[in-house]
């Protein structure tokens, strides 16, 4: 397999450890600041939703546009990073996140939500792909896994605008609420993208030479476990999307809590992912890949049930919690592993499929809610989310030998 990790000299990278670790920072900031405007426009949309007069279906519908528009913009994000770089790109893709949140409270239908969303969902769907290229280009320069710490600075991101979402909800309207979301966006983006356009990424991993013999073209089977990994990813990533965009209505909807206690639910359940990601190396560490993704995939597929089956609003949050400490690792560790594999291209394949189950998940959600309830609908997340933990049984063996260990 190609030596993505070959071990670098101080000569092979651009600048040393002190611009790499600026580097570091700066992608940090941005992983956070995409969860946090991400959150923030999700405690909303009960408000936006009640002010657009969209059904359950419809509201699926509007939200297709997020998915819509980040699936067409991951699509050529690619060619844009390789000929403008990833850190140009994240800086613009931040700055129209920032502008396009303020967007969703200006719409009064379905139709004119979800039009705006396409821009949004641009938006989050290059920036994701731009600063996780980077993120990659960084690990293999830095030789150490700290992939997962930049997903928990998004999943802290997350806890914080979520956390700020509820305490606002009934104070401010949404337009004035996601209109400060811009001003915080392109604060940080003014404050944290010169580091990224002042300074050369990394020799990205492709221009790594394979080691001697190393198969130059992967065979089926890699492939194919390349594949399962990024369904893995996408499996686990669909909940974290359900909750993202379905929790607070739940919670408000189903167990009648307050605007400020329903948007806690996403709080609680983003505060647990992070605590797992930063705990992510260590848990590696002590168990292994495989064993991390069957325990993970177990442990969210309860905490899921309990979370939309719970008569309870503290059950319920509890039930979000133990989800996000089931989720956590999962799609990390599914994107890392196909990079074994197959190098860049397993992991932008992986990202990819990931990424499309966050995005394409509440859609669905939407539509099985009309067919039978929310929190029926709901439970999707926990056969999921244990599909992934019987696949990733299924194909650990099989991964190691395809990667050589």
């Amino acid at each position: 397999m190609p030596q993505i990790n070959k071990p670098r000299t101080h000569s092979d990278v651009p600048g040393n450890g002190s611009s790499l670790s600026r580097l570091r920072v700066a992608l940090t900031v941005f992983f956070a600041l995409d969860g946090f405007v991400f959150a923030g426009w999700v405690v909303r949309i009960p408000a936006i939703k009640a002010q657009t007069g969209a059904t359950a279906s419809a509201l699926g519908l509007a939200l297709l546009g997020v998915s819509a528009g980040a699936v067409i913009t991951m699509t050529l994000t690619g060619r844009l990073c390789r000929r403008y770089g990833n850190h140009q790109v994240t800086v613009v893709c931040a700055v129209l996140l920032s502008l396009s949140v303020a967007l969703p409270p200006l719409t009064h239908s379905a139709l004119a939500l979800g039009l705006v969303l396409l821009l949004f969902g641009a938006a989050y769907g290059g920036i994701n792909v731009a600063f996780n290229s980077a993120a990659v280009e960084l690990v293999a320069a830095l030789r150490r896994p700290i992939m997962p710490s930049f997903h928990a600075a998004f999943s802290l991101g997350g806890m914080v605008g979520a956390g700020l979402g509820g305490l606002v909800a009934g104070v401010l309207s949404p337009t004035r609420h996601l209109l400060l979301l811009t001003l915080v966006g392109l604060l940080v983006t003014a404050a944290a993208g010169p580091t990224l356009l002042r300074h050369e990424p990394p020799a990205p991993p492709e221009r790594e030479l394979p080691a001697e013999g190393a198969p130059r073209r992967l065979d089926a089977r890699t492939r194919g476990l390349v594949i399962v990994f990024g369904l893995i990813a996408g499996c686990t990533a669909y909940g974290e999307g359900a909750l993202a965009d379905w929790g607070a209505l739940h919670l408000e909807q189903d167990l009648h809590a307050s605007a400020g206690a329903a948007a806690a639910g996403y709080s609680c359940f983003a505060l647990a992912m992070t605590v797992g990601r930063l705990s992510g190396t260590t848990l590696l560490e002590r168990l292994g890949r495989t064993p991390t993704v069957v325990a993970g995939g177990t442990t969210a597929a309860a905490g899921m049930l309990l979370g939309s089956l719970a008569p309870s609003l503290w059950a319920a949050l509890l039930g979000y919690a133990i989800t996000g400490i089931g989720l956590a690792n999962l799609f990390p560790v599914a994107v890392e592993r196909a990079g074994a594999l197959a190098g860049p291209s397993g992991v932008a394949t992986a990202s990819t499929l990931g990424y499309g189950g966050m995005l394409l998940g509440p859609p669905a959600i939407g539509f099985m809610a009309d067919w039978f309830t929310l929190p029926t609908a709901l439970t999707s997340v926990a056969v999921l989310a244990a599909a992934a933990a019987l696949v990733g049984a299924l194909v650990g063996a099989a991964a190691r030998r395809a990667a050589g260990g």
